[in-house]
């Protein structure tokens, strides 16, 4: 029961759409509309406003952050529940007919919250491939692949099985993107496309 309880507890901090209230807080238009249609950061930034997509970034952080955070605090045996919780939640929101986002952001503070190193490897691999190749898909998805490599690397082998199948997710659903890279049309940060 407390697995179902700390996968319970993430995906409901996980389904907080911080995207799109912010977006509907200071009118920047209906975010589902927009872009690629997700609540995620990379589609706010496409509103033109730098300011909420950062601030969706790095509250779509905190919430994967938090549900681990409380899970070590009230359900220590099963933090990596509430890490998979947290990503399902944002990534399938009850409250959006399942219509989330995709997952990056999530999935970096569930990184940090299992164990900040892990966090730590998550934000260089991103930050380093997203300066390398300004597109933000190619380095969120590099970044989930690279966790639980990291995770097991370090020893942490009870947390790979949960980073790998939040990786495989978060690949998933950026299928369409995946596509748009090998096609050679998947647009950069800053570009029109």
């Amino acid at each position: 029961m407390d697995s179902f309880a700390a996968l319970g507890m993430g995906y409901l901090l996980g389904s907080v759409p911080f995207g799109l209230i912010l977006t509907k807080v200071f009118n920047a238009g209906d975010l589902r509309s927009i872009g690629s249609g997700n609540i995620g950061a990379t589609n706010v930034l496409r509103t033109g406003n730098k300011g909420l997509a950062a601030a969706t970034l790095l509250l779509d952080l905190a919430k994967g952050l938090l549900a681990v955070s409380l899970a070590w605090r009230w359900l220590p045996e099963f933090p990596g529940m509430a890490a998979l919780g947290a990503v399902l939640g944002h990534c399938f929101p009850v409250w959006l007919k399942f219509k989330g986002g995709k997952g990056v952001a999530t999935t970096m503070g569930v990184s940090l919250g299992l164990a900040w190193p892990l966090g730590l490897a998550y934000a260089v691999t991103w930050l380093g491939m997203l300066a390398i190749t300004r597109i933000s898909s190619l380095a969120g998805m590099t970044a989930a692949v690279a966790v639980p490599l990291v995770a097991w690397a370090m020893g942490q082998v009870e947390l790979v099985p949960v980073l790998a199948a939040i990786a495989v997710l978060v690949l998933v659903l950026h299928r369409e993107n995946i596509a748009r890279l090998r096609s050679g049309t998947e647009p950069k940060i800053g570009s029109k496309g």
